[in-house]
């Protein structure tokens, strides 16, 4: 099992944020936001039922159910970084980033709605 991915301190989300706000975010701006609040999620909603993946940058289960140990997973939730980050600070809703097909999710325990914004 892979090792759980921590929470960056708050003065580089902060930097990160105001970067991307800004429209000068670079890559490893997005990285640590995208990084920061998987792991956040990951504390909100403890679990191995669900896999969210935001490539390139990283991936983590979570939500109570069935846990999931090999292969493919049951349930995979997956996005591009800016809308992760658009998601997980209230930007962007769940039923938006849905309809617009910016985060595809199958699988049971899929919708992420309760858990997010994560701030």
């Amino acid at each position: 099992m892979p090792a759980r991915l921590r929470r960056a301190p708050i003065e580089d989300v902060r930097a990160a944020l105001a970067a991307v706000e800004g429209g000068t975010a670079q890559k490893s701006d997005l990285k640590l936001l995208v990084k920061h609040y998987l792991a956040t999620l990951e504390d909100k909603a403890p679990g191995h039922s669900v896999e969210v993946r935001v490539p390139p940058f990283a991936a983590v289960q979570c939500i109570p159910g069935v846990r999931h140990t090999r292969g493919t997973p049951p349930a995979v939730v997956e996005t591009d970084g800016a809308t992760f980050i658009g998601l997980a600070t209230g930007a962007l809703s769940w039923a938006e980033a849905r309809e617009s097909g910016k985060v595809s999710a199958s699988g049971e325990r899929t919708d992420l709605s309760p858990y997010l914004p994560l701030h």
